[in-house]
């Protein structure tokens, strides 16, 4: 159980990190969207921006998604869920956990081939006027799809640690306290 508490605290302080980085990716997206309005109305327009303020807006949501699982900011059905005991919330988020598991797998396994593919023909490129090499955000996702997995995989860990007694239902260590012990 050492190990497991380990693995949580250290995934979970990787990914509070990131997210906490990547929060401010928000800024950046308003940034280039703001050039984009200023330059399409007051200059030429630039070639760059709608296709950059995507890149930036995959890696802000990709990045931000185990931070964000992390924090229980995902969405639930609280019809039933929210009058559950903290330990039947934990046996059904155990068993949900592993469709999220499996899924996140064929997604890495899917952007890994994907991101093979790109590099074995020589930089793959968008079809837009830009043109920029497409490996940069591939590598972004199959890095966000990892952690997001690694993540999943901290969350089934703490599940199981409370069902066993073994981890608190209610006054849990701060994620934030967890990230600092690191």
């Amino acid at each position: 159980m050492k190990i497991l508490k380990t693995y949580i605290r250290v995934v979970d302080a990787v990914n509070y990190r990131i997210g906490r980085v990547v929060m401010y990716g928000i800024f950046v997206l308003m940034g280039i969207l703001l050039w984009s309005s200023i330059s399409k109305t007051f200059f030429l327009p630039s070639l760059w921006t709608l296709e950059m303020a995507q890149f930036v807006m995959v890696g802000y949501y990709i990045l931000g998604g185990p931070y964000s699982l992390q924090m229980g900011s995902n969405v639930r059905m609280d019809l039933l869920y929210g009058e559950w005991t903290p330990r039947r919330k934990a046996g059904v988020d155990c068993l949900t956990v592993l469709f999220l598991i499996f899924y996140l797998g064929v997604l890495l396994k899917g952007g890994i081939d994907s991101t093979a593919y790109s590099f074995k023909y020589g930089g793959e490129r968008s079809p837009s006027a830009w043109r920029p090499y497409l490996w940069p955000i591939k590598v972004t996702m199959c890095i966000g799809i990892g952690l997001m997995l690694l993540q999943a995989l901290s969350e089934l860990a703490k599940d199981i640690l409370r069902l066993r007694g073994q981890w608190n239902f209610e006054g849990e260590d701060a994620t934030a306290e967890r990230a600092d012990a690191l």
